[in-house]
């Protein structure tokens, strides 16, 4: 055990003294965030908007406050699990540049067994996607706390950082897959970069995945993190929805906070089906169980001792 924590520490501290390598593992972030200031904030607000047309005289119901609240944390959903995606395989790369280094052959010839050094890079990436993706959501709910605040309970909040935990870990065991087959950190920077591009795609950071076609939904819906993205945004939009139920006065039967639901991806479709949040949260663990399963059994038989 003690050689495990060893090889874990050394993994993260690889990770955290790479400056350039926190910079770039959060850039998708930093993306979505400066195209929030520039144009993305209208696109939610006239797909809002449009929701509100729906239903006559809404606007003269729904407080503003709520209105801004729901954009607002609608950027921090997608900040949050952007990170949750580019993080966790930026730190995998140290697994691949211990392959192209030959530091591989150093550890393989020390008396770890081989599972427990799959098992350190993969808790390593999944400790340091849980604290960067944290302090993601720390300061965005200050933030937005600070600027008039959000209505959101401790249960919900303590939820969120359950999601993050349970987001970082499925996408660590899903990269993992990929990441045990690269060979230089050349092809898998490559990589790196068409995950950072579509990330914001797949997660609905840019526009709503509703907004796609069926077999495009289902496509985006087959990775682990849009089902993250759709519990976390289930979390944090409760209180904000309740207040729309309670700016409506019951007078629409709750057909507001349906369309809105729909219009904004808060439940998973695939194949055609919809699927609740719990199912979704059933899908990522099963997802993370097989990757396990799979990325250990590659290592053992791809990464022989020296």
């Amino acid at each position: 055990m003690r050689r495990f924590m060893g090889l874990t520490k050394r993994n993260m501290l690889v990770y955290f003294k790479d400056k350039g390598a926190i910079f770039f593992s959060l850039l998708t972030s930093v993306i979505v965030l400066v195209l929030y200031l520039c144009f993305l904030k209208g696109t939610f607000e006239d797909a809002l908007n449009s929701t509100f047309n729906e239903i006559p005289m809404i606007n003269q119901l729904i407080r503003a406050e709520d209105v801004d609240a729901f954009i607002n944390i609608t950027l921090l959903v997608g900040m949050i699990c952007s990170a949750l995606i580019t993080v966790p395989f930026n730190c995998l790369q140290t697994m691949v540049k211990d392959r192209e280094n030959r530091i591989d052959c150093d550890i393989c010839a020390t008396p770890i067994k081989r599972w427990q050094i799959i098992l350190s890079y993969f808790v390593s990436a999944s400790c340091c996607a849980c604290i960067m993706t944290g302090l993601i959501l720390t300061a965005g709910l200050a933030i937005l706390g600070f600027n008039g605040g959000i209505p959101l309970s401790a249960a919900d909040a303590f939820k969120a950082y359950g999601m993050v935990f349970i987001g970082a870990v499925s996408a660590t065991a899903f990269f993992m897959t990929f990441i045990v087959f690269f060979r230089s950190t050349q092809s898998s920077s490559a990589f790196f970069g068409i995950i950072s591009a579509a990330s914001g795609f797949v997660i609905g950071a840019y526009i709503p995945i509703s907004q796609f076609s069926e077999s495009v939904q289902t496509v985006c819906n087959l990775f682990p993190a849009s089902h993250v993205t759709v519990v976390v945004r289930n979390i944090l939009m409760r209180g904000v929805l309740e207040n729309f139920d309670r700016s409506m006065g019951g007078l629409d039967n709750g057909l507001f906070t349906e369309a809105i639901k729909d219009s904004f991806s808060f439940n998973s479709m695939m194949f055609g089906d919809k699927l609740s949040v719990g199912q979704s949260l059933m899908y990522v663990t099963g997802v993370c169980i097989v990757c396990m399963i799979v990325m250990t059994a590659v290592y053992t038989k791809t990464y022989k001792r020296k």
